[in-house]
């Protein structure tokens, strides 16, 4: 078939956009085969792990060089092959990914029960990593489902390992409205399919910008609610702070720092790249859900009193940021949705690591038993405090340079003459700054100020408090202190995250090299 098969042999350097994926599949089908031998599978996932992060690193470099990247499977060329294809934002994204499971990795043999390593939490791992780096690097919108389909078999078994009663209720929770977002997805790959006869993401953006406004509108409206379930925004985002907190806390960090943000990209991905019309038609509905999800997660977070349940809030509000950046669509805009996903991994990822560490040094879970921990863990406090500033946005921390961004495009907007919506999205950004810092300071105050537990003998010491030991300084503090630290000093020097948004913007509003990388630069409907 001539124009179909490939005749020609892959560039040897093309194959770094598959290594993210095959290197953790390959790693969790070894350590299965040896399941007995706990000590020889940590050490293999930590070496997988980390040749995924030297993958990550070169892939990021070739793109960033001679730009997109990409590899069709079998010898079929594009559309009717499944690509893989590489931009700034999935193999930036891909590369904080592996970060922050090699962080993760670390801290697991602090809080890991005997059960969960029995069971298969480092297979588990690799294949969590494996679907969330092929969810962010696939060219393909059905293959994205399938990596889906991958975070979500994984995730839930990671959720379930240990096999406590609330880790059981969690994971039901989860899995039931996840289940529903992939069915919704699967749902609308075939209305899209029976539309425009590809689901080649390169070849979509030729074949979607003529066709029919209203029908795409309609799958647009079906994608935005599979994959707004997925990452948690308002008001399908029940599922996250009711299971978050129930699995090992080395658990809820991973699945902070990645799962929620594939659902973020897939939306970055189809509505702003793909389907830019339909985006346009839906602006209101994006708007209306980011000024919620932004208001609404803080508002959580100071309400509760579980530690980890109030941290699962603030993911939530760090979602709304994304969407609104979505919503505004300008370059600062997606620019600010971009970076903001970057940070939420590392900052998230870091701040449950700490809130382990708090757990395991009072014993409790419930922030109102806690106080003290200033005097007795004063590493703890100051890494709790850095992170909480980034997550508020608070100069100058990570966390500001993305709200700056999604402000400037907020005001840009308006300031061009749009709709209310631009005013609200940057008001609403400004007040989740607001409140999360006031959520924040209210943990901060709880755990490290109050000398005691809350009640009548508050000011009385805490006669529970543990002091951290050496492994616990080691496998627990330290990488936890390796993500603070990056969070610190990107902050401080922001050129390299602001250059990367500025890429990410021309990326997903201009994608001319994405659909060249594929070889479908001439594609017709």
């Amino acid at each position: 078939m001539p124009g179909v098969l490939q005749d020609f042999a892959t560039y040897p350097m093309d194959w770094l956009v598959i290594l993210p994926v095959i290197l953790p599949l390959a790693g969790a089908a070894v350590l299965l085969m040896l399941r007995e031998a706990r000590e020889a599978q940590y050490a293999l996932a930590l070496a997988v792990v980390g040749a995924v992060l030297v993958s990550g690193i070169a892939l990021a470099l070739r793109v960033g060089e001679t730009g997109p990247v990409s590899m069709t499977m079998g010898r079929w060329l594009p559309p009717f092959g499944i690509s893989f294809t590489a931009d700034i934002v999935s193999a930036a994204f891909a590369l904080v990914a592996a970060s922050v499971t090699l962080a993760v990795l670390i801290y697991i043999r602090l809080d890991m029960p005997d059960r969960a390593r029995r069971d298969g939490v480092y297979p588990l791992i690799l294949l969590l990593l494996a679907g969330v780096s092929g969810a962010f690097l696939t060219g393909d919108l059905f293959n994205l489902y399938v990596w889906f389909e991958v975070m979500l078999i994984a995730s839930f078994g990671l959720l379930v390992l240990g096999g406590r009663n609330i880790q059981l209720d969690g994971t039901v929770k989860y899995g039931f409205l996840n289940f529903i977002a992939t069915t919704i997805f699967l749902l609308s790959l075939g209305l899209l399919y029976g539309t425009l006869g590809t689901l080649n993401m390169a070849d979509i953006v030729a074949r979607a910008a003529t066709a029919d406004v209203a029908v795409m509108t309609s799958i647009a409206m079906l994608l935005l609610l599979a994959f707004g379930i997925k990452a948690a925004a308002f008001p399908v985002n029940a599922w996250l702070p009711a299971s978050y907190h129930a699995p090992p806390v080395a658990i809820s960090a991973l699945m902070a720092g990645l799962l929620t943000k594939a659902g973020v990209y897939a939306l970055l991905r189809v509505l702003a790249m793909l389907l830019p019309a339909s985006r346009d038609m839906l602006e209101p509905v994006l708007a209306v859900v980011a000024v919620a999800t932004l208001i609404l997660g803080p508002l959580g977070a100071i309400a509760e009193t579980n530690l980890r349940r109030a941290l699962g809030f603030l993911v939530i509000g760090g979602i709304g940021a994304s969407v609104a950046g979505l919503a505004l669509a300008d370059e600062a805009g997606l620019a600010g949705a971009a970076t903001y996903v970057l940070h939420a991994m590392l900052t998230m990822t870091a701040l449950y690591m700490v809130a382990g560490l708090i757990e395991a040094v009072t014993g409790e879970m419930d922030t109102r038993r806690m106080g003290g921990l200033y005097a007795a863990a004063p590493g703890l406090a100051v890494l709790f405090f850095v992170l909480m500033l980034a997550v508020s946005g608070v100069p100058p921390f990570l966390g500001f340079w993305p709200k700056l961004l999604l402000v400037q495009g907020g005001i840009s907007a308006w300031g061009l003459g749009r709709d209310g919506w631009a005013l609200a999205l940057w008001i609403a950004v400004l007040v989740n700054a607001l409140l999360t810092l006031i959520a924040g300071s209210r943990l901060w105050a709880h755990i490290f100020w109050r000398a005691g537990h809350e009640g009548a003998v508050t000011e009385a010491p805490n006669p529970n408090l543990k002091r951290l030991d050496r492994r616990a300084v080691w496998l627990g503090l330290a990488p936890a202190g390796v993500l603070t630290a990056a969070v610190l000093v990107l902050g401080l020097w922001p050129e390299p995250l602001l250059a990367f948004g500025k890429a990410a913007s021309a990326a997903l509003m201009h994608p001319a090299d994405y659909i060249a990388a594929t070889g479908l630069e001439g594609a017709r409907p």
